[in-house]
C-alpha cells in the first residue's frame, strides 16, 4: 500500500512516497468499523470531554478525527488527519475549542474518500446560524439528491454524502430548523446517526430502522450523545438510554424533547456491531457485547467440532468467542499468537523482505505452546481471506500439527451499503467461492463459519422462518432493509455499458 506523506509548510505541501507498515499486519482484510461519533452540551469543559470521548471510539475510525464547539457566540472547529492522539491531546488545541457544547468524530473514508475536507464535523452558515454536524452511516441515495441540488444551485465544498443533508437543511422550505432538518432527514435513504449541533442547542438522532448506533447519558448537568456506551464510561458519565430507531433528541437550556417524525418500523440494527465492530466493554441494543461474542462462539463449537488440543484466538477480535468455543467444547483456550501493544504506525522502506518481517512486530506464534498440537483458530470473519492465509501459515511455520479454521459469523458474501468500507463483492472471498475452495485457499485442515440461524440465536432471537430478523444482516444474506437508489444506479448503467459493447 502506498501512501503519500505531505510535510506542513505553511500552504506549501511536498509529497514524499513512502510504504506504511500499519499498526495492524491485517488492517487490509477487515471491514472497517465505519464512523464514531461523541457530542456533550452543558460541559464547562466541552471540548475535552468530547476528546476523550472520542479517545474510546478510536476503533471505529483511525483515518481523521475533528472537533467543533460553540462558545456562545463562535463556533470553532480543529479538524485533523490521523488518530485523536497527538492531534487533541495538547492543551493549546483544547483551548482553541472553548464553549459549554461540542461534537467530535472519528472516521475511515466511506462514501466521499479521504482528504481533509470530508473530515468531520462538517460546518455550515445557514440563513438560521451556524450548523455543525457529525454523521455515522451511509447516504444510500446521496449521489442522486447532489446531481438534484447541484442542478438547483447548490455548492458543495467536500464529496462527504454528509454534506447532502446539510443542503437539504439548507434549501428547505420550512420555517423552523428543526421542521426543515425533518424534512431533509424524510428525503434520503441508508443509515445515520447524526449528532447536529447549533447556536440553539444539540440534535441527536437516528434513521427509522436504526441501523447505525446512537446512545445518550448524562454527566452531572451535561447531556452526552455516543455511538456506543464505552464512550460513556470513559467520561465517567451515567448511561441513560439508546437513541431510538426514527427518534429526533432535542437538548435546548438544559431541557430534552423528543420527537418522533417517522411512521413506526421494525428496527433493523447493523448486526455486525455484535460480531466486530464494538468493544466488547460496550453496551448495544440492550446487550453486553462480550456476553454476545461469548455466546456466538459457543454456538459455534455446537455447530462445527473438531478434535482438537487447543482453541487459539486470532488477536484481539477473536478472542471473546474463542473463550466461548473452548467453554461449550471444553478444548482449552490458550493464547497462541501473542500481540504486541507496543508497535505503533511505522513507515519502512519499500522492501518486500523487511515488510514480511515488519508483521511480526505486531504479532507472533507462541511457538513453544503450538509445537505438534492440533489448534482451532477463531477469528470473527473472513473478507478477503488474506489474513486467514498468513494466520494458518503462521501456525505451521510454528510447527502446528493440524490447524482448523472457525469462523465467528456467517460467511461474509455482500457488500454493505450503510457506511461500512466493504470491498466490492468480487473481492469478497465467500462471494467467490465455496467452502471447500475457501478451505483450500487459506490452506486449512477445516473450515466453518457460523450459521445465520446460529448467529441470530446467539442475540437471542427467535431463528423461525416466518419470524423477520431483528438485525440488518445483508452483508451476510444480501436482505437490504432500505432501497439502495445509488447502488441501483449505476447497476443500469452498468448493464447498458455491457449491451453497447457487446453490440459494437
Amino acid at each position: 500500500m502506498r501512501v503519500r506523506i505531505m510535510t506542513k509548510r505553511g500552504c506549501n505541501a511536498f509529497p514524499r512516497t513512502w510504504t506504511m507498515l500499519t499498526t495492524h499486519p491485517f488492517d487490509d482484510d477487515k471491514l472497517r468499523e465505519e464512523c464514531g461519533i461523541f457530542g456533550i452540551t452543558g460541559a464547562d469543559t466541552a471540548s475535552a470531554m468530547v476528546a476523550l470521548g472520542l479517545h474510546a471510539l478510536q476503533h471505529r475510525g483511525q483515518e481523521a478525527a475533528g472537533i467543533t464547539s460553540f462558545d456562545g457566540h463562535d463556533f470553532h472547529s480543529h479538524r485533523a488527519m490521523g488518530h485523536v492522539a497527538g492531534n487533541f491531546d495538547r492543551d493549546d488545541v483544547i483551548k482553541a475549542l472553548p464553549g459549554e457544547m461540542a461534537i467530535g468524530h472519528v472516521r475511515y473514508s466511506t462514501a466521499g474518500g479521504a482528504g481533509l475536507r470530508n473530515v468531520q464535523p462538517l460546518f455550515a452558515e445557514l440563513s438560521s446560524g451556524g450548523f455543525a454536524i457529525a454523521h455515522n452511516g451511509n447516504i444510500s441515495n446521496a449521489g442522486k439528491l447532489r446531481r438534484e441540488l447541484v442542478r438547483r444551485g447548490s455548492i458543495f465544498q467536500s464529496t462527504s454524502d454528509t454534506e447532502t443533508i446539510i443542503h437539504l437543511v439548507a434549501t428547505s422550505s420550512y420555517r423552523t430548523l428543526i421542521d426543515r432538518f425533518i424534512d431533509a432527514l424524510k428525503q434520503v435513504e441508508g443509515a445515520y446517526s447524526l449528532i447536529c449541533m447549533t447556536a440553539e442547542g444539540m440534535i441527536a438522532c437516528r434513521d427509522p430502522l436504526g441501523i447505525r448506533p446512537l446512545v445518550m447519558g448524562k454527566l452531572g448537568d451535561a447531556v452526552i450523545f455516543a455511538s456506543e456506551s464505552v464512550a460513556l464510561d470513559v467520561v465517567g458519565a451515567e448511561f441513560i438510554r439508546q437513541v431510538d430507531a426514527g427518534e429526533i433528541v432535542i437538548v435546548q437550556n438544559g431541557e430534552m424533547r423528543s420527537v418522533r417524525p417517522f411512521p413506526d418500523q421494525r428496527a433493523r440494527p447493523c448486526i455486525f456491531e455484535h460480531v466486530y465492530f464494538s468493544r466488547p466493554d460496550s453496551i448495544v441494543d440492550g446487550a453486553s457485547v462480550y456476553s454476545v461474542r461469548k455466546a456466538i462462539g459457543a454456538q459455534l463449537a455446537i455447530e462445527s467440532p473438531v478434535e482438537a488440543d487447543l482453541v487459539i484466538p486470532v488477536p484481539d477480535s477473536g478472542t471473546p468467542a474463542a473463550i466461548g468455543y473452548a467453554q461449550e467444547s471444553g478444548i482449552p483456550f490458550e493464547l497462541g499468537i501473542i500481540r504486541s501493544h507496543y508497535v505503533g504506525r511505522t513507515f519502512i522502506q519499500p522492501s518486500d523482505k523487511v515488510r514480511h518481517l515488519g508483521v511480526k512486530l505486531k504479532h507472533n506464534a507462541n511457538r513453544a505452546l503450538i509445537t505438534g498440537k492440533r489448534v482451532i483458530l477463531v477469528d470473527d470473519s473472513i473478507v478477503r481471506g488474506t489474513t486467514s492465509l498468513k494466520i494458518v501459515q503462521m501456525m505451521r511455520d510454528a510447527g502446528a500439527a493440524e490447524v482448523h479454521m472457525r469462523i465467528a459469523s456467517p460467511p461474509t458474501r455482500h457488500s454493505c451499503f450503510y457506511g461500512v468500507d466493504t470491498p466490492e463483492r468480487e473481492k469478497l472471498l465467500a462471494a467467490k467461492m465455496d467452502l471447500k475452495e475457501m478451505t483450500d485457499y487459506i490452506q486449512a485442515d477445516s473450515l466453518a463459519f457460523l450459521s445465520i440461524d446460529g448467529l441470530h440465536k446467539a442475540l437471542g432471537e427467535d431463528v423461525r422462518d416466518n419470524i423477520a430478523p431483528r438485525h440488518c444482516d445483508a452483508c451476510f444474506t444480501g436482505d437490504y432493509p432500505t432501497a439502495l437508489t445509488d447502488h441501483d444506479e449505476v447497476a443500469v448503467e452498468d448493464q447498458f455499458s455491457l449491451l453497447a459493447e457487446r453490440i459494437v
